[in-house]
């Protein structure tokens, strides 16, 4: 035998020390697409004279695709031309024009933090297969629980917010009644959650995934700002007792999806410390507001709140998807609501302190590096950077406003007058 020549080791046929791809190919085409990242997105992503998106209807959008998967595999040039097509008739979310309510823009830090998750491909649900991003993780939940004003508190980042809100229903019903856990629904009263009328419709999902069922879902009326109204909801919560259901769960809104609301959450709270309510935040998108010292008033009493979604993808554009439920829980309610103590995994006799395996707080077993992507826009840009994106988007948005009001309106005596400038979904006036 030569020196230094594997003997070959068949099983089944199949050669088991044998190369199972072409290494120096697979490097290459990575190259290759890397650079066509670079100059097809990256680098066109503030050039105003390119398209925001080539668009095609579905059908002809097929034919210009080859979508069709093959019994043999296609040639590198192949591939990257499918890469280049993939990248022309996309939308491009990082280009100026891109208008959408909820996330647009590329940050480069959050970017190249998810082009390190993607080539680690790791999973957080133990220490010991992913020490840096569960301390990552840890880090930049606690900074995020400060913001919301909590003195401590625990929490586990969700692939969205609709998951986020899910699980922070499924919280607050086991908390309600922990026998769920292990008995079902069998057992239980009728339970009624109360949201706002302008609520996003996760709402309703959820309460139909968890077996709650959307009639139980009690919508609140809302002011003509799309404010929740505390006294409706506490109406309301009455109204449900002498039907003889159970109240368990309040879910305000910070940041309402259509009209940008945000719910009196100070008043909300008083409600619910009255009636034994778990009050839940869906701050997905204006949770961000909490860096920013000029609007984080917007979120007034968020600190009284049980729970909070936060997304960091909407308006600090850490990248889809980055999202966390925040709790103010700590005696680890979470991880009583959904550890399944698979012994296979979560062993408690581990070489370290196992209490970094934290992949058993979450409804998911594997689990991406989410938290990875926002530590790194936020190391780079400090929290003071944050809130310069947070007051522009502001700033845009009153813009915006006053240029759709524009300028003028005619009194019934024919005299010009400057409209108020209404910033949307704050509840004040400027002349």
């Amino acid at each position: 035998m030569t020196p230094g020549k594997k003997i070959p080791i068949f099983v089944d046929g199949v050669v088991l020390n044998g190369p199972q791809t072409d290494v120096k190919a697979g490097e290459k085409f990575v190259e290759e697409v890397c650079r066509l990242i670079m100059e097809e997105v990256v680098l066109k992503a503030t050039d105003v004279n390119e398209k925001v998106c080539e668009w095609q209807p579905p059908e002809q959008l097929r034919q210009l695709l080859d979508l069709e998967m093959r019994d043999t595999g296609e040639s590198q040039d192949k591939l990257l031309k499918l890469c280049q097509d993939v990248i022309h008739f996309s939308v491009k979310t990082n280009h100026p024009r891109f208008f959408n309510q909820l996330y647009a823009g590329l940050d480069y830090y959050s970017l190249a933090a998810r082009i390190i998750t993607e080539a680690l491909n790791p999973s957080i649900y133990t220490y010991e297969v992913s020490p840096v991003f569960l301390l990552v993780e840890e880090a930049v939940l606690k900074k995020m629980i400060e913001c919301v004003g909590w003195k401590e508190g625990d929490g586990i980042f969700n692939p969205g917010g609709s998951v986020s809100n899910m699980c922070a229903m499924n919280l607050a019903r086991y908390r309600h009644c922990p026998d769920i856990k292990e008995k079902g629904l069998s057992g239980l009263p009728r339970l009624i959650l109360f949201t706002s009328a302008e609520c996003h419709y996760s709402m309703k999902k959820a309460a139909s995934f968890l077996g709650i069922g959307t009639q139980n879902v009690y919508f609140v009326e809302t002011d003509g700002r799309g404010k929740m109204i505390p006294e409706d909801l506490e109406k309301q919560i009455w109204q449900a007792r002498q039907e003889g259901a159970v109240p368990f769960l309040v879910c305000a809104t910070s940041g309402t999806t259509v009209l940008g609301a945000f719910d009196p959450l100070d008043e909300i709270a008083e409600v619910c410390e009255r009636h034994g309510l778990w009050l839940h935040v869906d701050a997905s998108w204006g949770g961000s507001a909490l860096v920013s010292r000029k609007h984080r008033w917007l979120l007034h009493g968020i600190h009284r709140a049980d729970s909070v979604a936060w997304n960091p993808h909407k308006m600090l554009m850490a990248g889809i998807q980055c999202s966390a439920l925040l709790v103010k829980d700590k005696s680890d309610l979470l991880k009583k609501c959904y550890s399944a103590k698979a012994t296979y995994l979560f062993q408690q006799d581990k070489f370290y302190d196992v209490s970094y395996d934290t992949g058993d707080k979450s409804i998911q077993c594997s689990r991406r590096p989410d938290a990875f992507k926002f530590w790194m826009t936020w190391k780079a840009l400090g929290t003071s950077g944050l809130e310069e994106r947070v007051n522009r988007a502001f700033a845009l948005s009153r813009y915006v406003h006053s240029c759709v009001c524009v300028c003028v309106c005619v009194s019934p005596q024919g005299r010009q007058e400057s409209p108020p400038v209404r910033s949307p979904g704050t509840g004040y006036e400027e002349q």
